[in-house]
């Protein structure tokens, strides 16, 4: 059984599986090893081997298990080169595909959520799904008025299944840590933990979409659709037809590429001041482009509210560290509570930490790369470097931890599509305080 209805112990058993067959493979390589296989040959097939386990499990358990593998997909970019391989293709398809539910199971939450006569709203219904993803999957049908309809529905058992998947999966923080270098993998499940409730619930999500699609109603650039209609477990929007930016990272020309990251980046940015919200979910499979060219923004399960926009303090201390004001930087940070009291550092050092990070903003026109995050990486997660230890004085305050985030995500995803535009100019745009220094 593949869906959220299977029992607890089940999925537990599932999950924890997977340090146990990891070590299984360390000693069959070992064993391979000895008998002449040579260190690269087992070691490749070994991952191999892994990736296709573990991915398969997160996928086809969905829930915790599978938002854990899309959050950790946006990140594929960092792997190295040796390793990045057995790994990319089963995260590519974690972030727009998943094993679908029975229909049984489909029809049982329709009729819970709209009642009875659900068919009648329908002029027809699709049983077979179009995209299956961690708490739902989605159907294509047609509105009773005729208009083509996405009906995304929440799989039965999802509440339950994804906080027991997190609270499990936490435990093996660093298995999968070990395939992340540099990425805090328990501090991204504490996260997922914390906005469990928001996605949960459709309702929410629904009037969280309206405003969106209210907002950048007409827009040339983007399309966000309408919601035709909600209940707790059920969504109906407006149907979107494209192509998912997933299926760009993978066969994408270098134009479409830099095209569509920088329309990407700019939606990111954009939302606080066009609607008060941050889209805060920015993996791939969100993203279509669409026939016309415009990007259409699907799942608003997840988004922090900023109804003044984005903190001016943002633009500020970017623009301070650019100039190479160091003092001035410090104190910024301790200011927003980047830096708790009593932490002391040495100005020109942080601003050595941070000089890599704003190099997108301090060129005319910047390439994402693979090679460029990986570098970000492994500078900042290796204790022997002294940037590790200046990372680790580094604090994040509350109301920045969705903004650092989607930060975080849509830098990797940017340098999976390997876009190159200026983001110095997206970010005079769009971050306040930032533009007096780009335009000098």
């Amino acid at each position: 059984m593949s869906d959220l209805s299977q029992s607890g112990l089940t999925r537990s058993a599932r999950i924890a599986s997977l340090p146990i067959r990891h070590a299984g493979r360390r000693a069959v390589g070992l064993g391979k090893r000895l008998g002449g296989m040579s260190a690269q040959d087992a070691t490749a097939q070994a991952q191999a081997k892994t990736a296709e386990q573990i991915f398969s499990v997160l996928g086809e358990l969905k829930g915790g298990a599978m938002k854990l593998g899309q959050a950790l997909s946006v990140f594929e970019s960092v792997l190295p080169d040796d390793v990045a391989g057995p790994y990319r293709e089963s995260l590519t398809k974690l972030q727009d595909s998943a094993p679908p539910m029975p229909i049984e199971s489909v029809h049982q939450v329709l009729e819970e959520s709209l009642g009875e006569n659900w068919r009648d709203r329908f002029a027809s219904f699709d049983d077979e799904p179009t995209a299956a993803a961690s708490i739902g999957q989605v159907h294509r049908a047609v509105w009773h008025d005729g208009r083509d309809v996405a009906v995304k529905i929440q799989y039965p058992g999802a509440s339950g299944a994804l906080l027991a998947d997190l609270q499990q999966l936490s435990r093996f923080g660093r298995l999968f840590a070990g395939f992340f270098p540099g990425i805090d993998v328990r501090a991204i499940l504490r996260e997922l933990t914390d906005c469990v409730a928001e996605e949960l619930d459709y309702l929410h999500e629904s009037k969280i979409q309206r405003k969106f699609a209210v907002g950048f109603d007409g827009h040339p650039d983007y399309f966000i659709p309408h919601v035709l209609a909600a209940a707790e477990n059920v969504i109906v929007t407006e149907w979107v037809e494209g192509k998912s930016l997933a299926r760009l990272i993978e066969s994408g020309t270098q134009e479409e590429r830099d095209h569509f990251g920088k329309m990407y980046l700019r939606f990111l940015l954009s939302g606080p001041s066009q609607v008060g919200l941050l889209h805060a979910d920015p993996h791939p499979g969100n993203f279509k482009v669409m026939p016309d060219g415009r990007l259409a923004i699907l799942d608003f399960g997840a988004t922090a509210d900023l109804p003044d926009g984005l903190p001016p303090a943002m633009g500020t201390l970017l623009k301070i560290a650019l100039v190479g004001d160091s003092e001035s930087v410090v104190a910024g940070l301790r200011e927003e509570g980047f830096i708790r009291p009593g932490i002391e550092l040495d100005p020109q050092s942080l601003l050595d930490y941070l000089g890599p990070f704003t190099e997108p903003a301090q060129v005319p026109v910047f390439k994402h790369s693979r090679d460029w995050i990986r570098e970000q990486f492994e500078r900042t997660s290796d204790p022997r470097n002294a940037d590790w230890s200046i990372g680790m004085k580094i604090n994040l305050p509350p109301n920045y931890v969705m903004i650092h985030r989607v930060w975080l995500g849509s830098i990797g995803v940017l340098c999976q599509l390997e876009s190159e535009f200026s983001v110095r100019d997206e970010f005079a745009q769009w971050v306040p305080g930032f533009a007096e220094e780009v335009k000098s």
